[in-house]
């Protein structure tokens, strides 16, 4: 799957970049809605690109991701699990907003409880006070909230650095990095912060998935068709779009290994 923007390389017209965004999404919506089902066979016609970009992201994390996980966790555990804290509550704002988009108030209500609790008591989401008082939260993503609105997942493919995502879900991630309002609300210096944060939190979760990623990346006889009906298989179980507890499994990109670290 090909994907090119170039809003991207306008880097200093962020609000410029936001309204076309929102203006995309819109026509996508619309072509879209209404041809989501809830059993759909993997649609991967550009399989040979996807192949190869596959590749190149299994180099990315073995030259790189791998190691630097293995490396981060040497941390002592009350470190990395503060890092994941202050990840997670960085996230709750866009999961207020999401929630609320796909019509769920008593989630949003949760999300913003969760969010003032852990920001005050929990010293900036460094420990997790509101999981005590029974607020867990709901997560969530703008790839869910275009899945309540009725649009199709489309087509499968990898993206590089990203990894596995469907149409859907990488329309969803853009809008989440662009939209998010902590990244709209923070100045540079905390921006940059927030990104480091995030960048540790899924170095943490390479790393405490690495068993599972690894068997799939380099022990399974096709690592690109083992990734993308595990992914597939997962996410629909997420959005509830497969049958019971049975299909339950283990996701090896529950970790998003290589998901853009930039502050949602």
């Amino acid at each position: 799957m090909s994907v090119k923007n170039p809003l991207l390389t306008l880097g200093g017209c962020r609000i410029a970049t936001r309204c076309v965004l929102l203006s995309l999404l819109g026509a996508f919506v619309s072509a879209c809605a209404g041809t989501a089902g809830p059993s759909q066979a993997i649609n991967d016609p550009d399989e040979a690109h996807n192949r190869q970009i596959h590749e190149f992201n299994k180099g990315v994390d073995r030259a790189i991701l791998r190691p630097a996980s293995r490396a981060y966790s040497v941390l002592p555990d009350p470190v990395e699990r503060g890092v994941s804290n202050v990840a997670g509550n960085l996230d709750l704002p866009g999961d207020v907003v999401n929630s609320l988009l796909q019509g769920r108030p008593v989630a949003a209500l949760e999300n913003t409880a969760r969010f003032a609790v852990n920001t005050t008591i929990g010293i900036g989401g460094l420990f997790d006070p509101a999981r005590a008082m029974g607020l867990d939260g709901r997560q969530t993503d703008f790839g869910e909230t275009l899945h309540v609105w009725g649009v199709s997942e489309g087509v499968y493919g990898e993206v590089p650095f990203l990894g596995p995502k469907t149409e859907r879900d990488l329309v969803g991630t853009v809008v989440d990095v662009a939209m998010n309002p902590v990244r709209m609300i923070l100045p540079t210096p905390e921006r940059t912060y927030a990104t480091a944060i995030k960048a540790g939190s899924k170095l943490g979760d390479r790393a405490r998935y690495s068993d599972t990623i690894d068997s799939v990346l380099y022990e399974s006889a096709d690592s690109y068709a083992q990734t993308r009906l595990t992914h597939l298989q997962n996410r629909r179980f997420a959005l509830g779009q497969n049958g019971g507890a049975d299909d339950a499994f283990i996701d090896p990109y529950a970790a998003d290994p290589y998901e853009d670290f930039d502050a949602r």
